[in-house]
């Protein structure tokens, strides 16, 4: 990319999106859903159990989604035993884990390679940027 680009809407979701099409890629390999990604990384940030209604919140408040579909990709995770529920707790099983390790690693190549020339002086501004207008986002739908 040559030149001076502005920051916008448009801008902000082709990246997501072509972003999210280098990670889709990764975890088809595996059969696993991007909301099944999102669930076992938030499992594991909570020390590898959480309670349902946690995990379903985090879900529901990062990826924007109906609690409905929330539900669908836990259930999942639990049907192909990738979680197990205690009836108070979610918890990674050993595959869950394993597969939740690959993904993290398997993420962690693609962000290296995406980022690897980019200044660290744009990567904090572009961060500061994207988190204001996440939470400025959010602000306008919790406002109804």
């Amino acid at each position: 990319m040559t030149g001076t680009t502005t920051v916008n809407g448009q801008i902000i979701g082709q990246a997501h999106y072509a972003t999210r099409a280098v990670l889709e890629s990764l975890l088809s390999r595996s059969g696993t859903t991007f909301n099944q990604a999102v669930a076992l990384n938030a499992t594991a940030a909570d020390g590898g159990a959480t309670e349902r209604d946690r995990l379903t919140g985090r879900m529901t408040g990062t990826l924007k989604v109906d609690a409905e579909t929330a539900a669908a990709a836990i259930d999942a995770l639990i049907t192909s035993g990738l979680l197990t529920d205690t009836g108070s707790r979610l918890a990674l099983t050993t595959s869950g884990h394993a597969l939740q390790r690959d993904i993290r690693t398997g993420t962690a190549e693609i962000t290296a390679g995406l980022y690897a020339d980019l200044p660290a002086e744009d990567l904090a501004a572009a961060g500061r940027v994207l988190t204001t207008v996440t939470e400025r986002a959010n602000a306008v739908l919790a406002a109804g």
